[in-house]
């Protein structure tokens, strides 16, 4: 089964940008997208043999996450069950039959880390809820999580130590996540290859490689021995994000 994890910013921009054409190409079974910006009705995105599954921001313009999936769910799930964390559409659950897809954008602590204590309490409410999936059957977790784990995971940590996505307390929560039993599939099958997810839009970032990787996808430990193959596909554009993969028996 072939996954698909995408930070689009903005669905209705890069649909103008090929993102049907990328969509067949990366003939996913599961194609994941954070960053949708859009409220319910306002762009018509669906492919043959597909149904899509939707988690909208309140707020107009803002976050948002879809699924797009061949294979019928048992279930699903939108946010995390928690009032205080369900108005920004950050995070859609489908029940497979032997494991759990979640797919999420974790909130960002902004300049200054000024959401920086919103962002603890969401990262222990978000550990705790994939947890207890965990429990039950696997769980793949992939989106947009907001940090790079470690140095080697963007181009300039000595400089960004103290900014947004590189704190210690959101690479320590990054660090309590895998250690609650989950698995960075890219990183054990990469344990030294430096590639970039994300790049700023500034100062020509993408083309100078000054990027960051902070899209993921985590396994769950028991799912790990299933993984066949995971790409950073940094040769799409459409976003300051590109196309993350996972591919598992």
């Amino acid at each position: 089964m072939k996954f698909i994890s995408w930070n689009v910013n903005g669905l209705r921009a890069v649909a103008g940008k090929g993102f049907a054409d990328i969509f067949v190409e990366q003939d996913a079974d599961f194609f994941c997208v954070q960053e949708t910006k859009l409220q319910a009705g306002q762009i018509d995105m669906e492919f043959p043999g597909y149904t899509s599954y939707w988690d909208y921001a309140e707020k107009k313009g803002y976050a948002g996450t879809a699924i797009w999936t061949r294979k019928e769910p048992l279930s699903v799930a939108y946010g995390l069950g928690i009032e205080e964390h369900d108005h920004e559409g950050r995070a859609v659950t489908l029940e497979m039959p032997d494991f759990y897809l979640v797919n999420t954008y974790v909130p960002n602590s902004q300049d200054g880390l000024r959401r920086l204590d919103y962002r603890m309490k969401w990262e222990d409410d978000f550990r705790a809820y994939v947890s207890r999936l965990a429990q039950k059957k696997g769980v793949i977790i992939c989106g947009d999580m907001n940090v790079a784990h470690n140095e080697i995971d963007l181009k300039n940590p000595d400089t960004n130590h103290f900014n947004a996505g590189f704190s210690d307390e959101e690479r320590g929560k990054m660090g309590e996540l895998l250690g609650a039993g989950f698995v960075d599939s890219w990183r054990a099958q990469h344990p030294e290859e430096v590639k970039y997810s994300w790049w700023s839009y500034r100062m020509a970032a993408r083309e100078r490689n000054v990027g960051w990787r902070i899209d993921y996808f985590l396994v769950s430990e028991g799912m790990a021995p299933r993984i066949k193959s995971t790409e950073i596909h940094n040769e799409i554009f459409g976003s300051d994000h590109c196309p993350v993969e996972l591919v598992i028996d």
